[in-house]
């Protein structure tokens, strides 16, 4: 663990809290505390806002090579601690270590790498008619991220605004922050100049609405729930930032007719657990044809019953634990409604797996023939419950599928590509995966994310991710005879 994990970092440097406040960061496949951080105040905000605001004076001027150069060194400096900083995300959060390795902290690194390649290729400028349209740095960004991918939301973020020319100031979540803390190492050992990043840790009604209020950020980019992005969104009105979200997800996975269900099925139950289901894209409601649903069903059972729960340091453990108590218990109210209401659990349910009777373990756990109106259809749950949901022909399906007040991702397996295509094309979502595109590297992390409707607003990753740190200015009469 960091020898910096009670300070902040402000203008380059590791400083004390204004006012020390101790907050336990709990490993939660086994209760125990991984490491203490401190928690910030507005004070303290205000400090490395105006470390920022300072900074961007210079930085915003820096030239499009200069930041190549820093993004290189950052993904050097990140390899080096490649092993360190996944071992920490598994601590904080209860990520599989494997898991942990090869998607939370690999991801990390190709955010920076994607940043090179869609720097390398960007124009900030170019002519229309006798106007230079000119795409400058947008000032002082604020983020605050989550726990269920702690230091992926930061690159996704910083990257392109790195990128771009901003200069920051990020707040982690305070369930998960210690990797942020080896993340933020990363960035001074890459010789990032001062002020360019700055983190102050807390929580949300302190730090984070410190972050979202503050007049001297331009922008604040938060990765969260819905509940929460409404209140930042509310807090930055009063200082017309700009808002950029990203926030929750009941994303749904259509199986058309004609798709091969030996592969479509365990696929979409396996996605729809990954990191333990805590993550907004994962396609929660599995739509299947009525005369389908009884073959789904038993898939889908074989699949979840396979899947090996259990501390994510041990060789073999596909899903570790949710990360706090408080995220378990609200999964656990959760698989309860379903029961309540008449879904029928066919594997799993409430409970811990047997055997696990520490750490905040729960059962892989399927629904079948749910109601689409019931609550496990239309709340996110954040854990390892899918609902397998009927349809009665592809209307049906197109319907039951946009009815959510989310539209962050779609998925749609079947029998042929030009199916998949028609099927995915009528979706509502910001993202659609057809034929078990898997989530990609490079790949993935160049094309944009965000969602439709309530799932939020603007796009990260690649081309899209660093316009959205840009501002947009005409210059008239740049070219007059």
């Amino acid at each position: 663990m960091s020898k910096n994990n009670t300070k902040f970092y402000i203008n380059g440097e590791w400083v004390d809290p204004i006012t020390p406040n101790l907050f336990d960061v709990i490993n939660p496949a086994n209760e125990e505390v991984a490491g203490q951080i401190s928690l910030g105040s507005a004070v303290d905000v205000d400090r490395a806002v105006k470390a920022a605001r300072a900074a961007f004076a210079s930085f915003s001027q820096t030239t499009k090579q200069e930041r190549l150069d820093l993004l290189a060194s950052i993904v050097a400096a990140f390899e080096r601690r490649f092993d360190e900083i996944a071992e920490v995300i598994t601590a904080e959060m209860g990520s599989p270590l494997w898991f942990a390795k090869t998607v939370q902290a690999d991801t990390t690194l190709a955010h920076f790498k994607q940043a090179i390649i869609t720097l390398k290729d960007y124009d900030f400028g170019h002519m229309m008619g006798t106007t230079r349209i000119v795409r400058e740095p947008i000032g002082v960004c604020g983020f605050i991220t989550p726990w269920n991918w702690p230091i992926n939301q930061i690159a996704s973020k910083f990257a392109p605004a790195l990128a771009a020319g901003c200069t920051v100031v990020t707040k982690p979540s305070e369930v998960a922050p210690l990797s942020a803390i080896l993340l933020t190492e990363v960035m001074h050992e890459a010789g990032l100049p001062k002020g360019v990043f700055n983190l102050v840790n807390g929580d949300g009604p302190t730090v984070g609405e410190a972050i979202s209020a503050h007049p001297d950020i331009d922008m604040v980019s938060f990765t969260g729930s819905t509940r929460a992005g409404i209140m930042v969104a509310k807090t930055a009105a009063e200082t017309v930032k700009r808002v950029h979200q990203e926030l929750g997800g009941k994303s749904a996975n259509i199986i058309v007719p004609g798709a091969d269900l030996s592969k479509a099925v365990p696929a979409g139950v396996l996605r729809s657990f990954t990191n333990t289901g805590q993550s907004c894209q994962a396609p929660t409601r599995m739509l299947v044809h009525k005369d389908q649903m009884d073959e789904a069903v038993s898939l889908a059972v074989k699949t979840a019953e396979d899947v090996v729960v259990g501390d994510p340091l041990a060789e073999g453990t596909k899903l570790g634990p949710l990360v706090s108590k408080l995220q378990y218990d609200r999964v656990q109210a959760l698989i309860e409604a379903g029961l309540k209401e008449g879904s029928k659990c066919v594997v799993g349910g409430a409970g811990q797996p047997a055997g696990l009777n520490r750490g905040y373990y729960v059962r892989p756990t399927v629904f079948a023939w749910v109601d689409p109106k019931a609550t496990i259809a239309q709340q996110e749950i954040f854990g390892p419950v899918l609902s397998m949901i009927a349809y009665k022909d592809e209307d049906d399906a197109i319907r039951i599928a946009n009815d959510s007040i989310y539209g962050l991702s779609g998925y749609v397996w079947a029998g042929s590509l030009d199916d998949a295509r028609r099927v995915g094309a009528r979706l509502r979502c910001g993202r659609v995966y057809l034929n078990g595109a898997p989530h990609g590297k490079l790949q993935d992390v160049e094309a944009p994310f965000g969602g439709y409707k309530q799932s939020g607003n603007g796009r990260e990753m690649g081309l899209y991710g660093l316009e959205d740190f840009l501002e947009i200015k005409a210059v008239i009469g740049y070219d007059v005879a």
